[in-house]
């Protein structure tokens, strides 16, 4: 899978107050680089805590789930477009549906 955009993940990881995020979000990044997926339940059977939301939303929960990270998915092309990442209190502020 191709994932734009990589410097929205540098970006939160560099402020200090996220630091500890930088480390899953790579892994993360790595993982989901090489995954081949063709349908959300390609998604959740390699990773299992993905919440599948409707028109191609995905919730995947970082670092020990301290982190919630969304991402739209372009199967057909096979791209990951990283739409939100923050914490469980910035989640709850956002519609992960629409942004």
């Amino acid at each position: 899978m191709r994932i734009i955009a990589l410097s929205s993940l540098k970006a939160f990881w560099e402020k200090p107050e996220y630091a500890d995020a930088a480390e899953p979000l790579r892994a993360w990044y790595h993982f989901v680089s090489a995954a081949d997926w063709d349908s959300p339940s390609d998604v959740k059977r390699d990773l299992r805590n993905a919440s599948i939301l409707k028109d191609g939303r995905i919730i995947f929960n970082i670092a020990g789930n301290k982190y919630r990270l969304v991402v739209w998915i372009n199967y057909h092309f096979h791209v990951v477009y990283v739409r939100f990442i923050g914490t469980h209190r910035q989640y709850d502020e956002i519609d992960p549906q629409n942004i």
